[in-house]
């Protein structure tokens, strides 16, 4: 999938056929079922009895996300809304196991966060070059040569596959840029952002010319570099839907420094000293950790005032313990400076931030939803269905005890050792509970 831009906006900016920025999207993601087993029988001249040889059930394909940096939005999944991975294919005789199934690939812009919307859960951050498995298919279910003992040496049962595991998520883009230009629209971030890198934003003297996030690589010297956002939209009320602000307060959180750009010479009206204290505002009411990112201020326009409104400003923001940079952004004066300090800032901070998936947490038995549990006896095998235990069989580890003890505590609590008990099981019989198999024992 390549997207070269975002799909139309829903806001009145349509009307007008201006091109919105998706960043964030839902949908419905399944990975593949695992195939069937096959039941099946050597049958060979001169071999009398060949016995059982049908081969396992491929593995279904797994959901994968991979970052893709030709991407700059969501767009691709605004109208798209469910995406399924292929199954694995059956197995077949002598011993032949089904193919795997296709993985599904799927591929965002860079910094994009996939959450589980049932839980809330961060299920991955796609910021890395790594591919992340977000969802695994389902386990081939065993041909009839696994079922073959001294007793049942005629087998003629085999298991179906897992089904894949599914989920609806929330895609969220969060930029990955160094530093974000925050500040009261039209105060000169486009321009600033367009005179110090190759990024060319759309700049006109009016307010929300700039329609979606803006990154630009900062060349300095030595070799050294660093990307800026412009961050479009901020005004008063942002942080809950004024303006666009609300759509993309959220590329703020990744920025390791803050450039509060303000047009000091309050060109259109308005005090630069409260629309500094209600941008710091609105960055507090959207996340109270932006409020102590570390932050430069570069007060614009300082050739539309005079030197006692610039120094009177200086003093105000020094004042509340920031540095100052008076600019004008189009001819780069003062820009160099600034430059200069972001470079020197961004060496004493640490990488930009990347989100830890959060591991699901195992409900309490009395916690899980329960449904029908289907029990069959094949041979002497005691086969157990039921889609709500194969949920939480999927967030358990057999190979760890505790997490063992928990799996027999739930099929203790949940009654569904109760129900083979009135299926006739007795001690020592085979239980198997999809790709789990294992003796009874009281």
């Amino acid at each position: 999938m390549q997207a070269k831009f975002a799909g139309c906006s829903e806001t009145p900016h349509t009307k007008r056929g201006i091109m919105m920025f998706i960043d964030s999207a839902k949908i419905h993601i399944k990975a593949g079922d695992g195939g069937t087993g096959a039941v099946s029988f050597r049958r060979e001249k001169y071999v009398a009895a060949g016995g059982p040889d049908g081969g396992d059930g491929g593995r279904g394909g797994n959901v994968v996300f991979i970052a893709d940096d030709n991407l700059s939005t969501l767009a691709d999944y605004r109208y798209r809304k469910k995406f399924v991975a292929k199954n694995g294919e059956a197995g077949r005789g002598k011993r032949c196991s089904g193919k795997k199934g296709e993985d599904l690939v799927l591929y965002v812009p860079r910094g994009t966060l996939v959450k589980d919307v049932q839980s809330g859960r961060l299920l991955a951050d796609i910021s890395g070059d790594e591919p992340q498995i977000i969802l695994r298919g389902g386990r081939g279910g065993w041909g009839n040569i696994h079922f073959a003992t001294p007793t049942r040496q005629v087998p003629r049962f085999a298991k179906p596959g897992t089904p894949g595991m599914e989920a609806d998520v929330q895609l969220e883009l969060k930029l990955l840029a160094d530093v974000g230009l925050i500040g009261f629209p039209n105060v000169g971030k486009s321009t600033l952002v367009s005179v110090v890198s190759e990024a060319k934003p759309n700049i006109a003297d009016y307010h929300f010319t700039t329609l979606t996030p803006v990154l630009g690589v900062v060349q300095m010297s030595g070799g050294r570099s660093f990307v800026m956002a412009d961050i479009p939209g901020l005004v008063e009320g942002a942080w809950k839907g004024v303006g666009l602000g609300h759509q993309f307060l959220r590329h703020v959180e990744r920025c390791r420094l803050l450039l509060h750009i303000v047009d000091v010479s309050g060109s259109e009206g308005r005090d630069p000293k409260e629309d500094f204290q209600i941008i710091n505002e609105e960055l507090k009411k959207f996340n109270p950790d932006l409020a102590a990112r570390p932050m430069l201020v570069a007060g614009n326009k300082c050739d539309l005032t005079d030197d006692a409104h610039i120094e009177e400003f200086r003093k105000f923001v020094e004042g509340q313990g920031y540095l100052f940079f008076p600019i004008m952004a189009p001819i780069r004066e003062g820009v160099e400076p600034l430059l200069n300090q972001i470079s020197e800032e961004l060496s004493k901070l640490p990488p930009i931030r990347r989100y830890e998936p959060e591991p699901a947490p195992l409900a309490k038995p009395e916690e899980i939803p329960r449904g029908e549990v289907k029990i069959t006896r094949q041979d002497g095998v005691f086969m157990v269905e039921a889609p709500w235990l194969l949920r939480v069989m999927q967030s358990v580890n057999f190979d760890d005890y505790e997490s063992l003890q928990y799996f027999q505590r739930v099929l203790l609590e949940t009654g569904v050792i109760d129900q083979l008990r009135k299926a006739g099981i007795q001690e020592g019989d085979t239980v198997s509970i999809y790709d789990v198999q294992f003796d009874f024992v009281e």
